[in-house]
């Protein structure tokens, strides 16, 4: 089961930071949003920058205990990539899945990307 906070016990810089997240998407967040929203990719719902634990997360879908992250460039960098492993770490011990995508991926073969997470949702 996964680690949720009553909204009144987040730390207040988190939940702001995760708001201005949810402002200011990157292109290929925005992308993907607009297909997995509303309950479009089989019927599932999808949150923006959720925060679970001290992490936010790119989208989460609490009834499958699904996280998708789309990552840029930065995330190949190794203190990235070690800080992304613990982060996944901590999200598998809360029985969280994290599914990535680079951002490439999304912007170029979206239908790829989409088919995969309705995979894991299936």
């Amino acid at each position: 089961m996964s680690l949720h906070h009553p909204q009144g016990e987040l730390p207040p810089k988190l939940v702001e930071h995760s708001r201005s997240l949810r402002r200011n998407l990157t292109l290929a967040e925005r992308k993907l949003w607009r297909l997995l929203r509303d309950r479009r990719l089989i019927k599932a719902k999808f949150r923006r920058q959720h925060v679970t634990g001290n992490y936010i997360l790119d989208f989460f879908c609490s009834e499958a205990d699904l996280a998708v992250e789309v990552d840029g460039g930065q995330h190949a960098q190794p203190e990235q990539a070690e800080y992304d492993r613990r982060r996944d770490e901590f999200l598998r011990g809360q029985g969280i899945t994290v599914l990535r995508f680079w951002c490439n991926d999304v912007l170029a073969n979206i239908d790829a990307v989409l088919a995969e997470i309705a995979k894991y949702l299936e």
